[in-house]
């Protein structure tokens, strides 16, 4: 269990609403980061900020104790704002949740399908309802965020005007859900990162752990392979590895990767002292646990210490 309560619980007791028990997303009230963090946290009261900056933001200043991020989507991919925040964070990755997103066509009360003849949602969320907005002669808008365009078509009042967002923000704004999973592909989900103050303190022999860590090298033949190497000499499983370029030249290539294990166990250990010796720049993300999502099939190691 990390030391920032990452986990479920009851949602009773005095400490309801202090910093200490907020959770920050990006997004409006009903924005999808909003439904991940109910889902994830339900004993948290969430905070709405602008961007992620401010979401994160909000925890290194006390305000929130958690910030709840998207990181890629089995659809869209790579949700590329994260990365210019990390080298600069010293907030710590303390757990990873998966949103399943759901779409909903929502509109004013007494409104139906026939009525409704342009939709407002976020460019991510209308592309991934396309074949449902074409099948029904419904002209996209694009608008900045899935539950503001909720909350835009509920101030202006227009019955030919829907949006595509979560069924909470058909509720927060008292909305009518026309249609439910209305997204054209049924495994359109998102994961996330949850960011703390503090690490994660876990052990290793009874959870299951994945590390997260930025590094450098030069843009030289086998830089990489060989800042790599002992990660297979080690028999360490790298689940992700995206680069950047970086530098006023772009000389240097920039990696945020995720690896299987815990920096105190051997081989992931060594793998790290490895990597130390051909990059010339290493930060260290935070180590959590990996989520019950992607975790069938593992067992606890049968010989702790090796």
């Amino acid at each position: 269990m990390a030391k920032a309560r990452v986990g479920k619980g009851s949602s009773k007791g005095s400490s309801r609403g202090r910093a200490s028990n907020i959770i920050a997303f990006q997004g409006e009230p009903g924005a999808n980061s909003d439904m991940a963090c109910r889902a994830a946290f339900p004993y948290m009261t969430t905070l709405p900020c602008p961007t992620f900056e401010t979401a994160m933001a909000a925890v290194q200043a006390g305000r929130s104790e958690l910030a709840i991020i998207p990181v890629e989507n089995s659809i869209a991919g790579r949700v590329a704002d994260l990365h210019s925040l990390l080298p600069h964070t010293r907030l710590k990755i303390v757990a990873e949740h998966f949103q399943r997103v759901e779409h909903c066509l929502v509109a004013l009360p007494g409104t139906s399908l026939r009525t409704i003849r342009t939709v407002k949602s976020h460019v991510q969320a209308l592309a991934q309802c396309r074949n449902f907005l074409k099948k029904h002669r419904l002209q996209p808008l694009v608008h900045a965020d899935t539950a503001g365009a909720a909350r835009e078509i509920a101030e202006i009042g227009d019955k030919s005007v829907g949006a595509i967002a979560s069924s909470l923000a058909a509720r927060i704004y008292n909305l009518k859900v026309l249609a439910r999973n209305i997204e054209d592909a049924d495994h359109n989900t998102t994961r996330m990162l949850v960011f703390s103050r503090d690490e994660a303190a876990l052990d290793w022999r009874t959870v299951q752990c994945m590390t997260a860590f930025l590094f450098r090298v030069k843009s030289r033949p086998a830089a990489l392979y060989k800042a790599l190497g002992g990660f297979a000499t080690n028999g360490v499983n790298i689940v992700k590895l995206e680069s950047y370029l970086s530098g006023a030249r772009f000389e240097q290539a920039q990696f945020y990767a995720e690896v299987e294990g815990h920096p105190e166990q051997r081989s992931l250990y060594l793998a790290f002292e490895e990597l130390g010796f051909f990059s010339e720049e290493f930060k260290p993300l935070g180590t959590f646990p990996v989520n019950p999502f992607r975790r069938k099939g593992w067992e606890a190691p049968t010989r702790p210490g090796t």
